[in-house]
Protein backbone atom coordinates (compact mmCIF):
# COMPACT_ATOMS: atom_id res chain seq x y z
CA UNK A 1 0.00 0.00 0.00
CA UNK A 2 1.66 3.19 -0.90
CA UNK A 3 2.69 5.29 1.78
CA UNK A 4 1.69 8.69 0.28
CA UNK A 5 -1.97 7.09 0.00
CA UNK A 6 -1.91 6.58 3.73
CA UNK A 7 -0.43 9.31 4.87
CA UNK A 8 -3.04 12.16 2.64
CA UNK A 9 -5.53 10.48 4.37
CA UNK A 10 -4.03 10.90 7.85
CA UNK A 11 -4.08 13.97 6.51
CA UNK A 12 -7.22 14.75 5.95
CA UNK A 13 -8.92 13.42 8.47
CA UNK A 14 -6.65 15.34 10.88
CA UNK A 15 -8.19 18.59 9.12
CA UNK A 16 -11.71 17.55 9.36
CA UNK A 17 -11.30 16.62 13.29
CA UNK A 18 -9.27 19.62 14.16
CA UNK A 19 -11.27 22.14 12.70
CA UNK A 20 -15.18 20.80 13.37
CA UNK A 21 -16.93 22.56 15.73
CA UNK A 22 -17.78 18.69 17.02
CA UNK A 23 -14.02 17.36 17.01
CA UNK A 24 -15.73 14.46 19.17
CA UNK A 25 -18.62 13.66 16.64
CA UNK A 26 -16.02 14.03 13.91
CA UNK A 27 -13.89 11.74 15.21
CA UNK A 28 -16.86 9.51 15.35
CA UNK A 29 -17.80 9.73 12.10
CA UNK A 30 -14.18 8.66 11.14
CA UNK A 31 -14.44 5.62 13.50
CA UNK A 32 -17.58 4.34 11.91
CA UNK A 33 -16.33 5.15 8.02
CA UNK A 34 -13.67 2.82 9.01
CA UNK A 35 -16.47 0.12 10.85
CA UNK A 36 -14.40 0.23 13.57
CA UNK A 37 -16.18 -0.77 17.55
CA UNK A 38 -15.45 1.65 20.29
CA UNK A 39 -13.98 -1.42 22.11
CA UNK A 40 -11.48 -2.15 19.23
CA UNK A 41 -10.04 1.32 19.31
CA UNK A 42 -9.98 1.69 22.61
CA UNK A 43 -8.21 -1.35 22.79
CA UNK A 44 -5.39 0.34 20.39
CA UNK A 45 -5.28 3.17 22.21
CA UNK A 46 -4.73 1.34 25.69
CA UNK A 47 -7.61 3.14 27.44
CA UNK A 48 -10.80 2.46 28.13
CA UNK A 49 -13.81 2.02 25.94
CA UNK A 50 -15.96 5.21 28.11
CA UNK A 51 -12.98 7.48 26.72
CA UNK A 52 -13.02 7.13 23.34
CA UNK A 53 -17.46 7.44 24.14
CA UNK A 54 -16.84 10.71 26.38
CA UNK A 55 -14.88 12.32 23.65
CA UNK A 56 -17.25 11.35 20.86
CA UNK A 57 -20.26 12.18 23.06
CA UNK A 58 -18.92 15.79 24.42
CA UNK A 59 -18.65 14.24 27.57
CA UNK A 60 -15.15 15.11 28.17
CA UNK A 61 -13.35 17.94 26.53
CA UNK A 62 -12.58 18.08 22.71
CA UNK A 63 -9.99 15.72 22.32
CA UNK A 64 -6.25 17.00 22.62
CA UNK A 65 -3.83 17.05 19.41
CA UNK A 66 -1.96 13.69 20.89
CA UNK A 67 -5.52 12.11 21.19
CA UNK A 68 -6.78 12.86 17.66
CA UNK A 69 -3.14 11.56 16.11
CA UNK A 70 -3.68 8.33 18.70
CA UNK A 71 -7.31 7.97 17.18
CA UNK A 72 -6.12 8.53 13.59
CA UNK A 73 -3.16 6.10 13.47
CA UNK A 74 -4.51 3.47 15.23
CA UNK A 75 -7.79 3.62 12.51
CA UNK A 76 -5.41 3.52 9.91
CA UNK A 77 -2.85 0.67 11.63
CA UNK A 78 -7.04 -1.95 12.27
CA UNK A 79 -7.52 -0.93 8.51
CA UNK A 80 -3.81 -2.24 6.89
CA UNK A 81 -4.42 -4.88 9.19
CA UNK A 82 -7.52 -5.83 7.67
CA UNK A 83 -6.66 -5.57 4.62
CA UNK A 84 -6.33 -1.84 4.05
CA UNK A 85 -9.93 -1.74 1.74
CA UNK A 86 -11.16 1.93 3.11
CA UNK A 87 -7.69 3.28 3.19
CA UNK A 88 -7.71 2.33 -1.09
CA UNK A 89 -11.37 3.43 -1.18
CA UNK A 90 -9.97 6.89 0.40
CA UNK A 91 -7.47 7.24 -1.85
CA UNK A 92 -9.08 6.57 -5.17
CA UNK A 93 -11.91 9.13 -4.13
CA UNK A 94 -9.09 11.49 -3.21
CA UNK A 95 -6.76 10.96 -6.09
CA UNK A 96 -9.59 12.14 -7.91
CA UNK A 97 -10.11 15.55 -6.36
CA UNK A 98 -13.04 15.17 -4.55
CA UNK A 99 -14.58 15.23 -1.09
CA UNK A 100 -14.54 11.63 0.58
CA UNK A 101 -18.40 12.89 2.13
CA UNK A 102 -19.61 13.77 -1.45
CA UNK A 103 -18.31 10.43 -3.89
CA UNK A 104 -17.83 7.59 -1.24
CA UNK A 105 -16.50 5.19 -3.72
CA UNK A 106 -14.38 5.40 -7.05
CA UNK A 107 -13.00 2.35 -9.06
CA UNK A 108 -11.82 1.28 -12.22
CA UNK A 109 -12.16 -2.31 -13.12
CA UNK A 110 -9.36 -4.25 -15.05
CA UNK A 111 -11.82 -5.12 -17.84
CA UNK A 112 -15.55 -4.05 -18.65
CA UNK A 113 -18.24 -6.47 -17.14
CA UNK A 114 -21.67 -7.12 -18.34
CA UNK A 115 -24.17 -4.57 -16.86
CA UNK A 116 -26.68 -7.54 -16.13
CA UNK A 117 -23.48 -8.96 -13.49
CA UNK A 118 -22.88 -5.82 -12.09
CA UNK A 119 -27.04 -5.15 -11.70
CA UNK A 120 -27.04 -9.17 -9.89
CA UNK A 121 -24.17 -8.07 -7.35
CA UNK A 122 -25.83 -4.72 -6.11
CA UNK A 123 -29.37 -6.74 -6.38
CA UNK A 124 -30.41 -3.39 -9.18
CA UNK A 125 -34.10 -3.71 -10.77
CA UNK A 126 -33.23 -2.05 -14.97
CA UNK A 127 -35.86 0.12 -15.51
CA UNK A 128 -34.70 1.09 -19.15
CA UNK A 129 -32.05 -0.26 -21.35
CA UNK A 130 -29.67 2.08 -22.40
CA UNK A 131 -27.43 1.77 -25.39
CA UNK A 132 -24.43 -0.03 -23.89
CA UNK A 133 -24.44 -3.50 -22.11
CA UNK A 134 -21.45 -3.17 -20.32
CA UNK A 135 -19.26 -0.57 -18.31
CA UNK A 136 -15.30 -0.22 -16.57
CA UNK A 137 -16.22 1.28 -13.31
CA UNK A 138 -17.91 2.57 -10.93
CA UNK A 139 -18.57 5.96 -9.16
CA UNK A 140 -20.98 5.90 -6.27
CA UNK A 141 -22.34 10.01 -4.99
CA UNK A 142 -23.72 10.77 -1.77
CA UNK A 143 -26.77 13.53 -3.55
CA UNK A 144 -27.31 15.67 -0.76
CA UNK A 145 -23.87 16.03 -0.09
CA UNK A 146 -22.85 17.03 -4.16
CA UNK A 147 -25.57 18.98 -4.06
CA UNK A 148 -24.27 20.94 -0.54
CA UNK A 149 -20.78 21.38 -1.32
CA UNK A 150 -20.08 20.98 -5.19
CA UNK A 151 -19.27 24.28 -6.88
CA UNK A 152 -20.94 24.19 -10.72
CA UNK A 153 -17.59 23.64 -12.34
CA UNK A 154 -16.35 20.48 -9.72
CA UNK A 155 -20.25 19.37 -10.33
CA UNK A 156 -19.87 19.16 -13.91
CA UNK A 157 -16.40 17.71 -13.67
CA UNK A 158 -17.50 14.56 -11.43
CA UNK A 159 -20.57 13.74 -13.74
CA UNK A 160 -18.21 14.36 -16.94
CA UNK A 161 -15.54 12.04 -15.87
CA UNK A 162 -18.29 9.16 -15.67
CA UNK A 163 -18.30 8.01 -18.76
CA UNK A 164 -18.05 4.07 -19.16
CA UNK A 165 -18.89 3.52 -16.08
CA UNK A 166 -22.07 3.19 -13.43
CA UNK A 167 -22.97 6.06 -11.88
CA UNK A 168 -24.95 5.41 -8.56
CA UNK A 169 -26.69 8.03 -6.62
CA UNK A 170 -27.21 7.74 -2.69
CA UNK A 171 -29.80 9.69 -0.70
CA UNK A 172 -32.44 10.11 -3.73
CA UNK A 173 -36.10 10.40 -2.97
CA UNK A 174 -37.51 9.93 -6.54
CA UNK A 175 -34.16 10.77 -8.31
CA UNK A 176 -35.17 13.56 -9.74
CA UNK A 177 -32.30 16.26 -9.03
CA UNK A 178 -29.02 13.92 -10.55
CA UNK A 179 -31.66 13.07 -13.68
CA UNK A 180 -32.15 16.66 -14.25
CA UNK A 181 -28.26 17.53 -13.68
CA UNK A 182 -27.45 14.79 -15.89
CA UNK A 183 -28.96 16.55 -19.13
CA UNK A 184 -26.33 19.00 -18.99
CA UNK A 185 -23.30 16.88 -19.31
CA UNK A 186 -22.05 15.09 -22.19
CA UNK A 187 -21.46 12.49 -22.72
CA UNK A 188 -23.71 10.11 -20.06
CA UNK A 189 -22.53 7.53 -18.03
CA UNK A 190 -23.16 3.74 -19.57
CA UNK A 191 -25.63 2.93 -16.21
CA UNK A 192 -27.27 5.50 -13.36
CA UNK A 193 -28.22 3.77 -10.32
CA UNK A 194 -30.72 5.39 -7.78
CA UNK A 195 -30.00 3.97 -4.37
CA UNK A 196 -32.32 3.46 -1.52
CA UNK A 197 -36.00 3.43 -3.30
CA UNK A 198 -38.47 0.96 -5.26
CA UNK A 199 -39.25 0.94 -8.53
CA UNK A 200 -42.67 3.23 -7.73
CA UNK A 201 -40.91 5.91 -5.83
CA UNK A 202 -38.69 6.66 -9.12
CA UNK A 203 -39.54 10.57 -11.10
CA UNK A 204 -42.13 9.52 -13.26
CA UNK A 205 -40.14 11.23 -15.92
CA UNK A 206 -36.99 9.74 -15.32
CA UNK A 207 -37.07 6.66 -17.66
CA UNK A 208 -38.25 9.21 -20.61
CA UNK A 209 -34.82 10.90 -19.75
CA UNK A 210 -32.84 7.90 -19.62
CA UNK A 211 -33.92 6.85 -23.23
CA UNK A 212 -33.45 10.28 -24.41
CA UNK A 213 -29.84 10.19 -23.22
CA UNK A 214 -29.53 6.46 -24.07
CA UNK A 215 -28.11 5.34 -20.26
CA UNK A 216 -29.80 2.37 -18.54
CA UNK A 217 -31.37 3.05 -15.58
CA UNK A 218 -31.81 0.93 -12.61
CA UNK A 219 -32.78 0.95 -9.07
CA UNK A 220 -31.48 -0.75 -5.72
CA UNK A 221 -32.83 -0.90 -1.88
CA UNK A 222 -30.23 -3.04 -0.17
CA UNK A 223 -28.11 -1.26 2.74
CA UNK A 224 -25.88 0.92 1.80
CA UNK A 225 -22.80 -0.69 3.67
CA UNK A 226 -24.18 -3.68 1.93
CA UNK A 227 -23.94 -2.02 -1.56
CA UNK A 228 -20.49 -0.25 -0.48
CA UNK A 229 -18.89 -4.29 0.12
CA UNK A 230 -20.61 -5.58 -3.22
CA UNK A 231 -18.81 -3.02 -5.60
CA UNK A 232 -15.28 -3.83 -3.31
CA UNK A 233 -15.83 -7.33 -4.46
CA UNK A 234 -16.34 -6.17 -8.05
CA UNK A 235 -15.37 -7.71 -10.56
Amino acid sequence: MAREDRDRLAEKMAGEITLSDDPGATLRKWRTDFEVAQTRLADELDVSPSVVSDYESGRRDNPGIGMIRGAIEALIAIDERNGGRHIRQYARVLSAGFDSAVVLDLREYPANIPLDRYYEAIDATELVRGNRDTIAGHTIIDSIEAIRKLSSDEFYNLYGESTNRALVFTNVTRGESPLVALRVVKPTPHAVILHGIEEESVWEHAADLARVDGFSLAVTDIELETMLERHQELP
